[in-house]
Parts: C-alpha cells; structure tokens; sequence
C-alpha cells in the first residue's frame, strides 16, 4: 500500500528562507516564526500521514453507497473527521469569531496540501465547506453570519457549492434552478444540480448548500443568477434544527477517481432557500468561493504529483532491475536498482522539480491572498487574480502528468491496482476538469485577466521577473549563467507571446484564442522558473552562511538547475506554437473531422 511522508521540511525552507514571511508587512505574518509554524505542520503531518492516508485506499475501493436517501461514507471516514473537527484543523484560517483560529491563508494553504496529498477525497468535504463559509463570510448579513458560520467553522456542518446542471456545464446563463420568492423573503427553489462534491453523506449533522438559481423575472443569461443558501435541515432561529428541507440526492455518479468523495445529483423540490447577497449577483457572491477553490484545486494538482512521486522514488530504489551501463552498483545482488538508470532518473527529477517549484508557487500565491484580504493591497490581489488560472489549469495539468510519470517508474506493476499508483492518476484526473475545465482557465487567462485594469497586473509580473533578475545579476557567475539567464529568456518568450496577441488578436480573435492554452502553460513555466530562481538563491544564500544540513541545499540547487535546463527551454516551443496563429488550428470544416 502506497505510504506518504510530509514534506515539511521543504515547507519550512519555502515559508522562511525562500518567502521570508515574518518579514513581510501582512498582518498576522510577524507571528509566524519558524518553531510556531513547524510545530503546526508536524501536527497536521502526523495526522495526515498515520490517520488519512492509510483511509485514501479504503476509500478508493468502497466508495460512497445511497441506503434509502442517505449516502454512507467509507470504512473509517467518519471516525477520521471527528479527530479532523476536534483538532479543529478545519477552521485554521477562518475568523475568532465564528470559532477559527485565524491563522493566514498561507498556513491553511500547507496544511492543505498534506491533507489533499495522504487522502484528496476525504479532503473535499472540509474543502467545499471552507469555500461555501468563506462566501458567506464575504457576502451574508450579520445574521446569516451568525446562525451559519460557527458550525461551518468547526465541520459540524459541511457545505457544498451547487452550479452545473445537466445541460449546462461552463455556461450558467443557461441554467433552469428556479426560485420563487415567499411571503416571508424566502425563496422555494426548485431543479437539479448535477456533479455535486459532498452533496450528501453521513458525517455531519447539516449540510449547507450553496445553490445558484434564478428568480422569477429575472434578466436573461448570467446577469440574471443568484445565490441562495439552502440547509438540509432548516435552521431555526434559536440554532436548533428544524425539518427536513425538500432536497435530496437523485443518484451518486460512478466516477474514474475520487470515490471516496460523494459526487450527487441533487434534487430541488420547493426547497427552502434564503438569498445570499443581492438579488441577480449570484455570481459574483459564488466566485468568492470559486477563486479559493481555483486555488485548492491547482493544490490537488501538487499533492498527488507529490504522493506519486514519493512512492516511486521508494520503488525506484528497492526495485532490482537491469544493470548500470557505466559498472555495476549492486555487484553483490542479480541486478541494480532502477534509479541508476538514466530515464528513470529522468522521470524522477521530472517529478521531483515540479513539486518543489509548485509548492513554491502555491504558498508564493496564497500570501499574495493574505496581503488582499489582510493588508487590503489592491496590487497584490490585482496579481493573484490574474495568476489563478495559471495556478488552476497549469499545476492540475502537470500534476497529472507526473502521476503518469510515477505509474511509469512501477512498469507494469503501475497498472495492477494492489500498488495503488493508479489511483493517483485517477484522483488527479478531475483536477483538470472541475471549477472551469483547463481550456476555460487559459481562455479566462488570454481573454480577461491579460488585459485587467490596463494589463496592470501582467506588466506588474514582469516588472516582479526583471527585478529580481537585475537585483541578483552580476553577483556569482554561475547563478547567472544556471537560473538567471533562463529564467529571463523564458520570461522574453513570454512577453513575445502577449505581444503576438495584442498585434493579432484583435483582427481575429483566434489568433489569441487558439494559442490560449500554449500561453498558460508558457506562463506556468515562467513562474515555476521564478520560484527555482528564488530557491536556488535561498540555497546558495544558506550555504554561504554555513548551513548545517549542506546536503539539502546541495540537492535544491541540484534540482533547481535541472529544471532551468530541461524544462524552462518549453517556452519556446509554446511561442512557436501560439505564433503560428490559428489557420492551422481553424482550417478544417466541422464536418471534416
């Protein structure tokens, strides 16, 4: 059975020498010294290594079961989220006020990541009730606040978010949920939702979804949709709870991965709903929830590429197989270990600076957040907006490859189910497509956020990559020529891919549009090169002052080196693609396909 190790030391290097967090001016950040944060991410590890991830495979096999209109968890869930809920690791960022612990996004974003790595469907139930109390938060009244938010905080209630429906996907204009306002400001909401995570299960006492809809009158397409929170169970006014409201689970799908995640088809009947927000503003209240969970989805990305990889660089080790070309390194033994051979290695260090970089650049982006909400910096918010998609659609689609590349290291080993290296591909696999499939993120990328508030905050970015380049040139020879020189080659790419969308795009869009998902890999490689820069100067920092434990830094910059040379260079492959326009892409008829 496939084991997980929490990576926290490499967190810590991330927070403190990379990131320098208590030297940062966001609120709550000059709390965060290296002991404080460490002990919090050996808590979680220990929990999350020795309690979650022995259930992921349990929960893979026995999946979620609908008995009589109540979805029971798998063997063990139950029991895991009460020690998640008296740990009170679900509200670690959340506000005093309701009961959290109101500790920075970026430490909730860690732990986070252990939790989705050791078990990703056990995970969800807290993810989406984290999302749908965070919108709450950001758009209920004081007294939705109230009544909701405590038991939200501590996962005594779970949430849900409630969008697709079955003959609309992306486009929610066209959604049929209907609501019919009451005497009493209630609304009676009545259709089906579909693709619902933890839509339903036995592990809380209420579950409180959040439910996009229209009302009676209201305007066509997306400017006509609201947001409305429907409890399983009505509330009543004192807390306690009432009867149960008309909505239940139609059928839970059978899907590739995630099993251990109820997936439902919701059924509204004249449920019982109170609008969150105002009236036709549903969307922009639900992307309260979207943005976070963009985020923690490009997470899910990370963590099962890191799991992966973990469980194949053990494999990789143990397993005898062939010899070294170069001299047998197991003379004693039949054959050497695969990691002497150089694909293997290969795969490895694929995998291995691909994790690092992307937990560089989902912590590098989660304080971001915090300077939003905790320092109100419009720049630093203006900057996270436009990175989401890239965050999103770039780690889940690489994720998935490096879970590809990890099955690969077990041969045929990877494809037999016992070695539970499938079931990483599996889980990842969703990662790509729910909270806005890829190709929607780089079209959200190419067409809005690239030209948000003037193209402000791209220009900001590159100001961020020349800066940091110019401020660590010229210092050490080597440190230019292995991470500052590719690092501004792959950002000039990247530049000249906005420049061709500017100067082509508007004559024929698809220029800008078929390119569109060349771009966000292009720029997802820029970033992840910017994080191997910092590291890498954090490592060579930290030998330089006579760091204990040489070896890790040795092999940071080790890694760091191979990914500025193995895959930064993609950039240019991604420029040649999205500079060959969309002739190609557009020239043959529908019918000829």
């Amino acid at each position: 059975m496939p084991s997980y190790t929490p990576p926290v030391k490499d967190m810590q290097f991330i927070l403190h020498n990379v990131l320098n967090i208590t030297g940062q001016e966001t609120p709550g950040y000059s709390d965060l010294e290296a002991d404080f944060t460490s002990a919090i991410l050996e808590e979680a590890g220990k929990l999350t290594s020795e309690v979650l991830a022995p259930l992921n495979v349990v929960g893979d096999t026995e999946g979620c079961k609908l008995e009589n209109g109540v979805v029971r968890t798998p063997s063990g869930f139950k029991a895991a989220f009460d020690q998640v809920r008296e740990g009170g690791w679900p509200g670690l960022d959340m506000p005093e006020q309701y009961g959290g612990q109101d500790m920075p996004y970026v430490i909730g974003t860690a732990v986070g990541e252990m939790f989705s790595s050791a078990n990703m469907a056990f995970t969800m139930y807290q993810g989406l009730t984290h999302g749908a109390a965070s919108a709450i938060l950001a758009h209920g009244t004081d007294a939705q606040k109230d009544m909701y938010l405590p038991k939200m905080v501590s996962c005594v209630w779970t949430g849900t978010m409630n969008l697709t429906e079955p003959h609309c996907g992306t486009d929610l204009g066209l959604m049929r949920t209907r609501a019919e306002p009451q005497e009493d400001g209630s609304y009676k909401l009545t259709g089906q939702k579909i693709f619902i995570s933890a839509g339903e299960h036995d592990m809380a006492d209420n579950i409180i979804h959040l439910v996009l809809a229209k009302i009676s009158g209201a305007p066509e397409g997306i400017k006509g949709v609201s947001l409305f929170i429907v409890p399983k169970f009505i509330v009543k006014e004192d807390g306690a709870l009432g009867e149960r409201n008309p909505v239940a689970v139609g059928k839970i799908e059978e899907k590739m991965g995630i099993h251990g995640n109820s997936t439902c088809v919701m059924n509204y009947d004249g449920a019982t709903g109170y609008l969150l927000g105002e009236e036709h503003k549903g969307m922009r209240a639900m992307f309260t929830m979207m943005n976070e969970a963009r985020l923690g989805v490009g997470m899910q990305g990370l963590s099962q590429a890191e799991v992966a990889y973990q469980n194949a660089l053990d494999y990789a080790r143990d397993r005898l197989q062939g010899r070294d070309v170069t001299g047998a390194k197991n003379p004693e033994g039949p054959a050497d270990p695969l990691i002497v051979h150089p694909d293997i290695r290969r795969s490895l260090m694929d995998q291995k600076s691909f994790a690092e970089a992307g937990r560089a650049f989902i912590l590098w982006g989660s304080t971001l957040i915090d300077a939003a909400h905790r320092g109100q910096d419009k720049d630093a918010d203006g900057l996270v907006s436009l990175l989401t998609p890239v965050i999103k659609g770039f780690l889940t689609d690489q994720g998935y490859d490096m879970t590809i590349k990890a099955q690969q290291v077990y041969g045929g080993h990877g494809y037999i189910e016992e070695w539970g290296m499938s079931q990483f591909t599996r889980d990842a696999r969703i990662a790509m497509i729910y909270e806005g499939a890829n190709g929607v993120q780089a079209l959200d990328l190419v067409g809005r956020k690239l030209a948000q508030d003037g193209g402000k905050h791209v220009m900001a970015f590159f100001d961020l990559v020349k800066g940091f380049i110019k401020e660590n040139a010229g210092q050490d020879a080597d440190f230019d020529r292995e991470f500052l020189d590719p690092l501004k080659a792959a950002s000039k790419d990247l530049q000249a891919a906005g420049m061709y969308f500017m100067q082509n795009g508007m004559k024929n869009p698809n220029n800008a549009l078929s390119g569109s998902y060349d771009f966000m890999h292009m720029f997802g490689h820029v970033c992840l090169g910017l994080m191997w820069a910092m590291m890498g100067k954090a490592a060579r920092d930290a030998l330089a002052d006579g760091a204990a434990d040489k070896e890790f830094y040795e092999t940071k910059l080790a890694t760091g080196r191979y990914y500025m040379a193995r895959q930064l260079p993609g950039t240019a492959l991604h420029l040649a693609r999205i500079q060959s326009g969309a002739d190609t892409v557009m020239a043959l008829d529908a019918a000829n396909f």
